[in-house]
């Protein structure tokens, strides 16, 4: 049968299905347990189908384990603030219109046109700047209802509406070891100024910093066998003595000592928030969330939970699928997303989005993972990468080469900017950029440029954005792997024959002018510290310590290195250089980097200034070199962290906001963020992307 009628079939026998399903429509505004604002006057039962219809505004103000079959939210569902809420559902579907069916995994096939003046259907478990109050919990528990699609459901899918989760900040999400923490104790010691706001019973994590086993050993095996990284509950916490500190004191004794010598510190990250989204059965039919195309919303805080479908395309913990630039400065902070069978976050298709301040914690697969090779702008800052774990390659996945073994970060287009992340003690990587040309794949691709348009590009060709301040540790393999390396001796193949073909970029690489630049990267207690299969990397602090090999079977073709720091490095320091494809015999060819494209910015927040006529404009910007500033409107905004990687302005209100950077060589930003203030919203900080239209050029 083929496979078009087949899904038809498909389709025809789940309305059936849900023909029988009662369907409670809500008649007005009003609370969820009320029961007058629902048509029939009685509060939807667990099994039901529910629409929030458009004009609606619904709160959610239950603690009910009852599951309810699926929610379309045409209106709004908002959750209260003021008591613990839990919701038990199959399916929430934010999404314009009156298909109140179990579908919405493509909305570019079904979803109707909705006019951009109106406002967008929208799911609220908090608001950018009115979170659920500390104290007050808000739950989503993601379960499976007898005949929904298994491969679909249990889901929360945004197409083409507004889906916000925001939960009470943490002033730091994940910090370093102060001092070593012992094996048999049960205390660690961290700076009182960042975790202050962390309290008895939070859930912690300190990574690992026991040497893993060797890369022979682990063809067939993983980290998560005998891992070094370990859970704790906070017991309590006081100041220590010495000023500065605090004594956190776990449920039970450490099993492992955790380093804290200087540079190379062991990580303990807080996995704890007020709002949750996780699977009901997490052995049993897990759930997954994605944002699609004209989406709007942003993430702080939250937490994602037993997750991900395993083994199954697209189905991840946290989803931005095919968005293109359709969700422009929309932004995951603070979140953490852990027991993962399938990924903690995949950017698919997808520019300009900011992840900051994360922690993914045990995934399957890949961690924070860029999909097809066309993501390009998207910005990850201050994440931490822990327990990335050995996968399959998926069915029917984009990247062919791709053998989905367990790295920190990963992605095959490096325009995109990481600074100061953490990866540790993955299966495989830290951080890896692999493209492999053939086997039915062209790395040429459309890719979006400076000025909005797209072009055809070998993706190997483009440099980063920015990577700088990222640290590896405890990988058994590479810390940084950049440009791949499979072969023979390298675990992932099917086949158990020997295979001499490398497949890695072969070879190919940004030019002379637009090097590979890494700055200031660290890796330590690791297997292979650093590998460039890439050439023209121009590397400048980098500080290899403590591992197996440090520069392993790099292609040196113009590689420089700057303040380059090996040590404690048992096998060799510089192992197996590769040729590549140099021309001109022995003729040694220098980088000549210049400063020629244009840095890049987005307005991540709108907020009420300190009048009820101004509003705050906060926003992000990236650039490799300098950036000389960011205008707003044409006021000059406040740089909040260095190099603008924050900033700020305070403004008349008006019904648009455009932002436009220009670096210190002149180049100007050709295509500024453009965002439209909503008419209405329910709270003065409801902007936050609510309204939001692609980025066009202003003339």
């Amino acid at each position: 049968m083929p496979w078009k009628l087949a899904l038809l079939l498909a389709f025809a026998l789940a309305d059936n299905v849900l023909a029988a399903v009662p369907l409670v429509r809500s008649d007005r505004s009003g609370d969820w347990s009320d029961a007058k604002t629902w048509e029939g006057g009685q509060v939807p039962g667990p099994g039901t189908r529910v629409q929030v219809r458009e004009g609606h505004h619904v709160r959610y103000d239950l603690e009910s384990d009852k599951v309810i079959r699926s929610i379309h939210v045409a209106g709004t569902l908002e959750f209260a603030h003021d008591r613990n809420t839990r919701l038990a559902v199959g399916l929430i579907k934010i999404q314009p219109g009156d298909d109140s069916s179990e579908n919405g995994f493509d909305c570019d096939a079904h979803m109707p046109r909705h006019a951009d003046d109106q406002p967008k259907p929208a799911l609220l478990v908090g608001l950018p700047d009115d979170p659920i109050p500390a104290g007050k919990t808000a739950l989503i528990r993601l379960a499976y209802v007898e005949g929904m699609d298994q491969e679909t459901c249990p889901a929360i899918v945004c197409c083409g509406g507004r889906m916000e989760f925001h939960g009470s900040t943490l002033k730091q999400t994940w910090t370093k070891l102060a001092r070593e923490a012992y094996r048999n104790e049960p205390i660690v010691l961290l700076k009182g100024d960042e975790i202050s706001d962390w309290k008895a019973g939070d859930h912690l994590v300190l990574t690992g910093t026991t040497r893993q086993f060797g890369y022979k050993q682990t063809r067939t095996t993983s980290v998560v066998e005998r891992p070094s990284t370990e859970e704790r509950l906070i017991k309590g916490v006081k100041p220590y003595v010495e000023h500065g500190l605090v004594l956190v004191t776990l449920d039970k004794p450490l099993d492992f000592d955790h380093r804290a010598e200087g540079n190379y510190s062991a990580e303990v990250a807080n996995l704890t928030r007020n709002v949750i989204v996780e699977s009901a059965n997490p052995n049993g039919v897990r759930g997954h969330t994605m944002f699609h195309k004209n989406s709007a919303g942003s993430i702080s805080y939250a937490e994602f939970r037993h997750l991900g479908k395993e083994g199954v395309l697209g189905k991840y913990s946290l989803h931005f699928h095919m968005l293109g630039d359709s969700m422009r400065g929309s932004s995951v902070i603070g979140a953490s997303i852990w027991d993962s069978k399938n990924r903690w976050i995949t950017v698919h298709g997808t520019s300009d989005l900011v992840v900051r301040d994360c922690v993914g914690y045990k995934s399957v697969g890949h961690g924070f993972f860029l999909e097809d090779g066309t993501e390009t702008r998207n910005h990850f800052d201050h994440n931490l990468a822990v327990m990335a774990l050995r996968g399959k390659p998926l069915p029917d996945q984009v990247l062919p080469f791709d053998r989905n073994l367990g790295s920190g970060f990963w992605w095959s287009n490096s325009l995109n900017s990481f600074t100061n992340n953490v990866a540790a003690e993955c299966d495989q990587d830290g951080f890896r950029f692999d493209v492999v040309a053939g086997a039915g794949f062209d790395p040429n691709l459309s890719v979006l440029q400076p000025d909005g348009t797209k072009k055809r590009v070998d993706i190997r060709t483009l440099p980063f954005i920015r990577f700088e301040n990222n640290e590896a540790h405890c990988q058994r393999f590479f810390g940084l792997n950049l440009g791949g390396f499979n072969d023979g001796g390298v675990p992932g193949y099917s086949s158990g024959a020997v295979e001499t073909k490398i497949e890695d970029v072969d070879g190919v690489g940004p030019d002379i002018r637009h090097p590979f630049l890494i700055r200031n990267f660290r890796a330590w207690d690791t297997h292979w510290a650093f590998h460039g299969g890439s050439p023209n990397v121009r590397a400048d602090g980098m500080d290899l310590y403590d591992s197996q090999y440090a520069l392993w079977r790099s292609v040196m073709d113009g590689h420089e290195y700057t303040n380059l720091k090996m040590d404690k490095i048992i096998s060799m320091g510089v192992f197996n250089p590769r040729p590549g494809r140099a021309q001109g015999g022995d003729r040694v060819t220098f980088l000549r980097p210049v400063d020629d494209l244009p840095p890049s910015t987005v307005i991540t927040h709108l907020s009420p200034g300190e009048s009820s006529d101004r509003v705050r404009v906060k926003g992000v910007a990236i650039d490799d070199y300098e950036i000389k500033s960011v205008m707003v409107n044409g006021r000059e905004a406040r740089s909040l962290r260095p190099n603008f990687a924050e900033w700020e302005v305070e403004l008349d209100a008006a019904p648009m906001f455009e932002a436009r950077a220009e670096d210190a060589a002149g180049n100007v930003e050709q295509r500024p963020h453009i965002l439209r203030a909503p008419a209405s919203k329910p709270h003065p900080a409801a902007a936050t992307i609510e309204g939001h239209k692609p980025s066009e050029p202003s003339f």
